[in-house]
């Protein structure tokens, strides 16, 4: 296409009343009843639901170094799919992203491809491993002036170290978001530890060691009075031990995933690797404890944690299989389906959840302003009423990992504009976007 100025008719915004939405010149220039601009391009979205653009707060885009599972580009072209205008690229490629080159050369490769802002994370400790602090100022500093730092995929399991991040985040208003998992009461884990792993055979991947590090380092983010991000939170004990260090003042937040808002360890008794996944899945309490906090609060955002995987990684034995899970383009459907057909949530705190609260963590300034007049124009369009079959033959991403393959799930995502650029039409995404 080549305009660059488009009308929204009859938008709901936020679930609420009709009207129209304009866009042009890459911000949303006006929100009122029956607007006409001559030249436009008008999609006429007959009472479809518009929010701003939505933001993830954990995505594995493996490039560089694993790019047959997955690349900036195929995860962006994913994340439009899914009505996604901003991905947060997590450290774990090959190389490590704990170095001001990695991080600046996943940026660009973000803007090379057009389709959404990708913020990378840095590393909090060089090449993953726990020991030294990696180049953090330095990726602070650089071109993709990073805010959000992670090992993700391993907990930072020295509290000294931890510690240590702590204080360094503090002097650009950083954030260190933790993959809480105690690696001395998890190894060789492989799923929840239960009755379900009991039964199967499978070593068991106790909620303790979770919620005691988000203990541990919700204390040391209130003494070193820094701020804390805990990633994929699954237990009902770690939400309490959240609302309870939120309570006392603390600056903690949380995110949960779609999957764990869905899906129960009783899954695994299948056997199937497509329901491996770190933090593993945990119980039907666990799920109902998730989705009363995000509604509420105590849970802030939900991230996908989006995982692709090749085939070989996943396609073979449950102990040998990759842990991990693809959820870009199914993020949404599964929130509709778990809080918002539930009446936990409305489409407002659907916007938060997904947009503006991860875009406030990760200090996406561009990305905090929702649907108002002057704002970039990030703007997610969802058909509530639509419902779609998940075909994992047709997924944008390079990986085929889905759980949720030959299930119906409601919501379709028809349009994603990404700084006032089509990148989504009619559920199908743009070839290539123009500006």
């Amino acid at each position: 296409m080549t305009t660059s100025h488009y009308i929204l008719k009859n938008a709901s915004i936020l679930g609420g009343a009709k009207s129209d939405l304009y866009i042009a010149d890459g911000i949303i220039k006006e929100i009122a009843p029956n607007i006409i601009h001559e030249g436009a391009t008008v999609f006429d979205i007959n009472g479809s639901i518009a929010l701003p653009g939505l933001v993830d707060l954990h995505t594995h885009v493996r490039e560089p170094g694993r790019e047959d599972s997955e690349t900036v580009l195929s995860a962006s072209k994913a994340g439009a799919k899914g009505g996604f205008t901003a991905l947060s690229a997590m450290a774990n490629t090959s190389p490590v992203a704990d170095t001001a080159g990695v991080v600046e050369q996943v940026f660009r490769l973000g803007q090379e491809a057009g389709y959404l802002n990708v913020f990378p994370v840095g590393a909090v400790t060089q090449a993953l491993e726990g020991k030294q602090l990696s180049e953090i100022g330095a990726m602070a500093d650089s071109v993709a002036r990073v805010r959000v730092f992670s090992d993700d995929g391993f907990c930072v399991s020295d509290p000294l170290v931890m510690r240590r991040a702590l204080e360094y985040i503090k002097k650009f208003d950083g954030v260190i978001a933790q993959h809480a998992q105690e690696p001395r009461l998890t190894v060789g884990a492989q799923m929840n530890e239960g009755e379900v792993s009991a039964k199967l055979g499978l070593k068991g991947w106790p909620a303790i060691a979770e919620e005691a590090i988000i203990a541990r380092d919700v204390l040391l983010a209130d003494h070193v009075k820094s701020r804390l991000h805990i990633c994929h939170v699954t237990t009902a004990g770690g939400v309490e031990i959240i609302r309870w260090a939120k309570a006392r003042g603390i600056q903690v937040t949380a995110e949960v995933t779609p999957h764990h808002l869905l899906l129960t360890d009783d899954l695994a008794a299948s056997y199937d690797p497509i329901f491996k996944v770190n933090p593993p899945l945990r119980t039907q309490k666990d799920v109902m404890a998730l989705r009363e906090a995000l509604a509420d609060g105590t849970i802030d955002i939900v991230a996908t944690d989006h995982a692709p995987h090749s085939s070989e990684s996943k396609d073979c034995e449950w102990q040998e299989a990759a842990f991990g899970m693809i959820g870009l383009e199914t993020a949404l459907s599964i929130v509709h389906k778990t809080m918002v057909q539930t009446k936990l949530m409305d489409w407002q705190l659907v916007a938060d959840r997904l947009a503006i609260a991860p875009a406030k963590i990760g200090r996406y300034d561009a990305h905090t302003k929702g649907l108002t007049v002057g704002a970039p124009a990030h703007v997610t369009v969802i058909n509530p009423e639509k419902s779609w079959i998940v075909d994992r033959d047709l997924v944008l991403s390079k990986s085929r990992n889905t759980p949720y393959h030959g299930i119906e799930l409601p919501g379709v995502v028809t349009h994603t504009f990404f700084n006032g650029a089509a990148t989504l039409i009619d559920s199908s995404v743009v070839s290539k976007v123009v500006n």
